[in-house]
């Protein structure tokens, strides 16, 4: 009676430990096996696809562009990928999903094998989760940070391939998604085509910050961002620093008025300044006989120029004294009267800053660390840039002088003073009615801003 009943049980234990796969009869250890190694690829999947997002959403679309025109294996499937941002975030998490979805079935599956329900669910879960964060998540993204390119390109033609096999899957997700986008407000966009121009500067900021860039190299920078947004009146010299010379003179006059400014071009006028006919340059007469310079006038020799208005953005002014070979342009108002000029150079010190010549000052000299003499023409933001403050800028000025008069609202005599917030400026020069120096200190212990006073409150002397 016994060994019937032991055999009975054994059968049983052999039947159970059995499963017919595709007509063979495979053991508890061959499924095990075969389970560990579907697990395994599975895992592999799963960091092919969390890999996969970090490396192609991480790489702008400018470092893109540059990979197709260097011809670089697997650019063109990256672009393909990034021209539906959105479908291509579909694709990855389909598959990533499936695979670990998947991964814990038969992981349960598994375990169910050797221990009781409860207990396979729990070893499963935290097993699973424990692999696929460190190999399916951790390990593959961290690859993808520090290898974005490389690997994007890597595995751009393997996510062309699970596109293609998912297709209705992915289809259905993808239109699903954006009907609830649209329900709940949102947008379908995943990212912005290339970066902004506030993202540029926080990354010149940044390369400062780490050593990548020195402060010379930051301000060039930010100031070629500056540029394109310039207009002619922020660049130009001033009417009232304009050295000209009127169209009647001699040659020889003209010459000898070139040496005293220290200027090898003046613009040359009719009757006033208000009428500049075009440009006198002593590098035009190389050729000339100088013999003749006496009986010579400027008109004959002068060159013509163009009139812009002082709106002109200096970005597209550029592009055009470039075209006409000129060096010189005339800056008019609205009423067409001339308001100031622009030269190459000064197109030229928006970019790399200031060109001294001779024993010309700087325009923005430094006492010490809180204190600078500034010249009244400098532009607000240069001096906001050098001393790590925020003078605002208005529609009728871009100058510490215009920012004066504009405190005051009226004409500046020098040795006044003025505050604002924790800056204290100090009309040091005034010829006339010019502000040529202000001193500005700032006061780095003041924690918020002082009370602003009024103009008349504002005046110490």
């Amino acid at each position: 009676m016994m060994p019937s009943v032991l055999t009975a049980i054994s059968g049983a234990s052999i039947i159970l430990s059995t499963i017919p796969i595709l007509g063979v009869e495979l053991g508890q250890t061959e499924i095990t096996a075969i389970g560990i190694i579907m697990i395994l690829m599975l895992l592999v999947g799963s960091g092919f696809f969390s890999s996969s997002e970090i490396a192609l959403f991480s790489l702008p679309a400018h470092q893109i562009d540059a990979m197709v025109e260097e011809g670089k294996r697997g650019a063109l499937a990256v672009k393909t990928l990034k021209e539906d941002p959105h479908r291509l975030l579909v694709t990855i998490l389909v598959g990533n999903n499936m695979v670990n979805i998947t991964m814990s079935s038969v992981s349960t599956t598994l375990v169910g094998f050797y221990f009781d329900p409860g207990t396979a669910v729990l070893v499963s879960s935290f097993g699973i989760t424990s692999m696929v964060l460190i190999f399916g998540e951790s390990a593959p993204k961290s690859y993808a940070v520090e290898n974005t390119e490389l690997h994007a390109r890597r595995v751009a033609r393997g996510l062309k391939i699970v596109e293609k096999v998912l297709w209705p899957l992915i289809t259905l997700f993808y239109y699903l998604t954006t009907i609830v986008n649209k329900i709940s407000g949102g947008s379908a966009s995943i990212e912005s085509t290339y970066v902004s121009r506030d993202e540029i500067r926080n990354m010149i900021k940044t390369g400062e910050r780490e050593g990548v860039l020195d402060e010379e190299e930051r301000q060039m920078l930010q100031r070629a961002l500056r540029f394109t947004d310039a207009t002619a009146k922020e660049v130009m010299t001033p009417r009232l620093d304009m050295v000209a010379i009127s169209t009647d003179a001699t040659v020889e006059e003209a010459i000898k008025k070139c040496i005293q400014s220290g200027h090898a071009r003046l613009p040359a006028y009719e009757d006033s300044l208000d009428s500049v006919t075009g440009v006198f340059d002593i590098r035009d007469l190389r050729m000339s006989d100088y013999g003749d310079f006496a009986d010579l006038t400027v008109e004959e020799v002068v060159s013509p120029t163009l009139h812009v208005p002082e709106s002109k953005n200096v970005d597209e002014l550029l592009s055009e004294m470039r075209e006409n070979r000129m060096h010189m342009v005339i800056v008019i108002d609205e009423f067409g009267a001339t308001e100031g000029l622009i030269t190459m150079e000064d197109m030229t010190e928006e970019v790399v800053g200031e060109i001294l010549v001779g024993d010309e000052d700087h325009p923005i000299e430094f006492v010490d660390d809180d204190t600078v003499l500034v010249d009244g023409a400098v532009n607000i933001e240069d001096v906001n840039e050098a001393l790590g403050i925020v003078l605002p800028e208005g529609e009728e000025f871009e100058t510490i002088a215009g920012f004066m008069f504009n405190r005051a609202g009226r004409l500046v005599e020098q040795g006044e003073t003025f505050d604002y917030e924790n800056v204290t400026l100090r009309a040091e020069q005034v010829d006339d009615t010019r502000i040529q120096k202000v001193r500005m200190t700032v006061d780095r212990d003041t924690t918020g801003p002082l009370e602003e006073e009024s103009p008349a409150e504002g005046d110490s002397d």
